[in-house]
């Protein structure tokens, strides 16, 4: 790791605040802006250039390189469904994102997948 990412990683790991990776037209990252702000939940927003991805990026999710990252306390969760699921239950004092019925739940997951399957065609015809 470089000079520069390490002290990226210390500066978020020190703040014990939350940071998230994202880029302005990312539906996926609109997903987790949408969370954050039913939850409430004050973070720093740092906008990526998916072209020229920054070494916090690369280094939050090496596996895939791609935004949506929300982190943590240093700890970076990666994947937009899993991000939203992690702030259900982090700031499960707050709101609930999903419905306590069991079926409403289940149709809730159901439009949220169908949006996935959406958004993924449309960002494919983009690209």
């Amino acid at each position: 790791m470089d000079g520069e990412t390490n002290r990226a990683r210390e500066k978020v790991a020190m703040a014990g605040e939350v940071v998230l990776l994202d880029f302005w037209a990312s539906m996926f990252g609109m997903r987790v802006r949408v969370a954050l702000a039913e939850k409430g939940v004050k973070y720093e927003y740092k906008e990526e250039d998916l072209r020229n991805k920054s070494p916090l990026l690369l280094q939050m999710n090496p596996i895939h390189n791609k935004i949506p990252v929300l982190i943590h306390n240093g700890k970076p969760i990666c994947e937009s469904l899993i991000i939203v699921q992690y702030i259900d239950e982090v700031w499960h004092d707050r709101a609930p994102l999903l419905p306590s019925d069991p079926y409403q739940r289940a149709q809730a997951r159901f439009w949220a997948d169908f949006i996935d399957k959406k958004g993924e065609l449309y960002w494919k015809n983009l690209n």
